[in-house]
Formats: structure tokens, C-alpha cells, sequence
């Protein structure tokens, strides 16, 4: 994707639309494009550029000076950055690098970036910290397509691939005792909700039986049977009708009423669904955490 409206760009940098039109009429931050329609837009040398400009906004050097500076320069400031800033800061440039890298399809930028993070972080608070607010803030998690879906494929394959590995790393459990059993519904396909999920359950020393993705109900009911799994846990990211989903959720607790059944998805949705005792809500990965660390 090499077009963007200022409107996506105010999404991806957290900056408002009329703060980006202020800054290229006074400092001549951006210089956007036209179409034959006269319609402006950024391509994604603009974008990367925003995004560091928003990334050094907490340093020594005042906004008319970032907006005026040469994309060379910029770019020399923001990669000594993340050992000068406060964590919060440091945070908030890790995600819009990584925005940058991704909106760029720049995978050995995105890899350099997130590796740093592991050193700093772990992959629990790189996931917690950097990686969920940014898919969050780019629409890609727990909510419908916000993005050019090969800009979304690119990025959340990349991340897929991080949590792939991180799971593989851990030692396979071969006791069935509290059992969990993962899995996304039929039309629900993004999985990295659900492979953090897998990656913080397995290494509480728990045994997994990941279904993945696009998972028929009568599939379900025979997994269930055949592992013994005490507990089910699933993502709703699709937000279907609200009808649609509590016949779905009433399915699971007539077929599945003597298990622990966790959903995740939209707390602002399920407000609209009954779950009753049956069904446990999971409003973050936090809440994953902390109930594992419990039960």
C-alpha cells in the first residue's frame, strides 16, 4: 500500500488530522501528493517520515525543528532514541517503528526492531507492551479490517511467525490436567490473539491442543470429546450480529456446560450478549495472565 488519506495517517501516528495539515502549512512537514482528481495523499516515504517526527516529539528538539529537518537527519535521531527516552516513551517509538516498517513492507527493519525488543522486554511484555497497542492501534486485532489487506497480511504474518517460534520453544506438556483447547469459530481468522494465548497457557506449564482458525462447530464437538480438555477458550473478532453470536455462545453451553468456556473479543460487543455463569469474558491478554496465575 503506497497511498494513504490524512485520515489513515492521523491513525497510524496518533496525530490529528488538522495537526497534520498545521504542521505541513507552517513547517512544511510533509509535501502530499495529488491525484488527477486533486484529491492529496501521502505515499510511504511520508508516512515513515510522520511517524518519526511523532517518535522524537518528546526530545530536546521542538516540533518546527523535527518538521524541518531532512529525512536523513530524522532518521539518525529516532535510531538513538530508544536509550535516551523514559520507558513510556521508548514504548510509544517502538510501536510507530514498527508501524513504519510494516506499512513499508520493510521485514528486516520490522525484524531488527522487534529483536531489540526481546532483548529489552521478553516476549511477554513485547507482546504486551509493543506489539498488542500496536496491532490495536492499527485495527488488525480483535476488530474488522482496517487496512490494504496485503499491508494487514504482511504485518500480522509477521508477528504470526515471532509467536510460532516463541512457541516452539517451549517444552511440550504431556500431562491432560486442566487442558485447554483453543480455537477461532468458523469465519474468524485472526489468529494472534490466539497464539499469544497458546504461547502465555503453555508456558504456565498447561497443556494446549490448538485448533486454529475457521473451526466448524461439529469439529469442535469432537475435539472436545476426544481430548478431554477442561477448558475451551475462543476468539470473537468478527463481531456478527448479536443474535448470531449468543446462538453461537448458547451452542457451546448446551454441548459444553460441564467445561471452563473463556471468550475473548470487543468488551463494547458482548455488552449486548447474555453469557450467564457459563462463559468467562477475557477482556485482555492481562486478564489471561492473571487468571493463570490463579487457577
Amino acid at each position: 500500500m503506497n497511498y494513504f488519506s490524512i485520515s489513515q495517517l492521523a491513525r497510524y501516528s496518533g496525530i490529528k488530522p488538522h495537526t497534520i495539515r498545521m504542521w505541513e502549512q507552517r513547517y512544511n512537514a510533509l509535501t502530499p501528493n495529488r491525484s488527477e482528481g486533486n484529491t492529496r495523499y501521502y505515499d510511504n516515504k511520508q508516512l515513515r517520515r510522520l511517524l518519526n517526527i511523532v517518535s522524537l516529539m518528546e526530545s530536546d528538539y521542538k516540533v518546527s525543528e523535527l518538521c524541518s529537518m531532512p529525512d536523513k537527519k530524522l532518521f539518525s535521531l529516532v535510531e538513538e532514541l530508544p536509550g535516551k527516552a523514559a520507558d513510556s516513551r521508548v514504548n510509544e517509538f517502538f510501536v510507530l517503528q514498527l508501524i513504519g516498517a510494516g506499512m513499508n513492507y520493510d521485514e528486516v527493519n520490522f525484524d531488527k526492531i522487534f529483536s531489540h525488543c526481546l532483548l529489552k522486554y521478553g516476549i511477554n511484555e513485547t507482546y504486551l507492551k509493543l506489539i498488542y497497542p500496536m496491532l490495536h492501534r492499527v485495527g488488525i486485532m480483535w476488530t474488522t479490517n482496517a487496512l490494504e489487506p496485503a499491508a494487514e497480511h504482511f504485518i500480522s504474518n509477521l508477528v504470526r511467525q515471532k509467536l510460532f517460534t516463541a512457541i516452539d520453544s517451549l517444552p511440550a506438556v504431556k500431562t491432560t490436567e486442566d487442558s485447554w483447547l483453543l480455537f477461532l469459530p468458523e469465519n474468524e481468522f485472526h489468529e494472534i490473539g490466539l497464539l499469544f494465548a497458546n504461547f502465555l497457557i503453555r508456558q504456565s506449564g498447561r497443556k494446549v491442543i490448538y485448533l486454529g482458525a475457521n473451526v466448524p462447530l461439529e469439529s469442535l464437538f469432537v475435539a472436545v470429546k476426544e481430548t478431554s480438555s477442561q477448558n475451551v477458550l475462543l476468539f470473537l473478532a468478527h463481531n456478527d450480529l448479536p443474535g448470531v453470536t449468543q446462538d453461537y455462545l448458547n451452542d457451546l453451553i448446551l454441548f459444553f456446560g460441564d467445561k471452563k468456556i473463556y471468550v475473548a473479543g470487543d468488551s463494547s460487543f458482548f455488552k449486548e450478549i447474555k453469557t450467564g455463569e457459563n462463559i468467562h469474558w477475557l477482556s485482555s491478554p492481562q486478564k489471561l495472565e492473571q487468571l493463570l496465575m490463579v487457577i
